[in-house]
């Protein structure tokens, strides 16, 4: 894996303790022994390990105090929308309940940004998200190129909302977006085409008209509305057998 060799060695370590503990091979409350013992045994410097540690710490992962020494913090603690974060745990197979919890969150959080990018939006978000499902079309999202266009695609949409505390989400959302992608080309063989729900024709022949035409009812289906409104694109079940796009 490209990005996994182009790490630095501090870098490379923390990724590899990171996996370790997000996998359940460290658990929470577990004591790591010291940075001597530590960086022998990993065979890196100690200036490495140091930084290593830095790292995981900066994510909620290892807390530190004098005579006490390290630990494993908490689950509860863990910054898991961290882009480094969810590729260590999607980097292998990731607990059922967290998947659920990714649905959950992106059903909370895409209909409101985009019922918000609907009444806020311009012709330039509209022309990075027509970039964005023009690159899906193109390359289908069981490749990089398309699951980039993806994330693109959901980026535009928060950005369009105007509300600076949703477009900050942008990073840990469109790393959601790319990791809940790649595990639904894995586990299924023919996954469904979310195209279809990312967009519908405008009366434009050049382009889309996103956010603007569809609501979700109660019911999970898809109902016409005449307001600005929620493309089904994002309202994501809650439940993990149901794919969010």
């Amino acid at each position: 894996m490209t990005e996994v060799r182009s790490l630095r060695i501090h870098q490379a370590l923390a990724r590899k303790l990171g996996i370790a503990i997000l996998s359940g091979e460290y658990q929470p409350g577990a004591a790591l022994e010291g940075e001597i013992e530590q960086s022998e045994a990993l065979g890196v410097s100690r200036t490495a390990y140091r930084e290593a540690m830095r790292i995981l710490t900066a994510k909620g992962l290892l807390e530190s105090r004098p005579k006490v020494g390290t630990h494993i913090t908490p689950r509860r603690q863990w910054n898991l929308l961290d882009p480094d974060m969810l590729e260590w745990m999607f980097s292998g197979t990731p607990d059922e309940r967290f998947i659920r919890d990714l649905f959950e969150l992106r059903g909370v959080i895409e209909p409101a940004a985009a019922a918000f990018a609907a009444a806020r939006h311009d012709e330039a978000d509209l022309a990075r998200m027509d970039a964005g499902l023009t690159g899906m079309r193109q390359h289908g999202l069981a490749t990089a190129e398309g699951q980039a266009a993806d994330q693109e695609f959901h980026t535009a949409l928060l950005e369009a909302t105007r509300n600076e505390a949703l477009t900050s989400l942008a990073t840990s959302v469109a790393a959601a977006v790319r990791w809940t992608t790649r595990f639904k080309h894995i586990k299924r063989k023919h996954p469904r085409d979310p195209l279809p729900e990312h967009r519908r024709p405008s009366s434009r022949s050049s382009s889309f008209t996103v956010s603007r035409t569809y609501v979700p009812s109660p019911t999970g289906t898809v109902a016409p509305s005449s307001r600005a409104t929620t493309p089904r694109c994002c309202w994501p079940s809650a439940r993990a057998s149901i794919e969010p796009v």
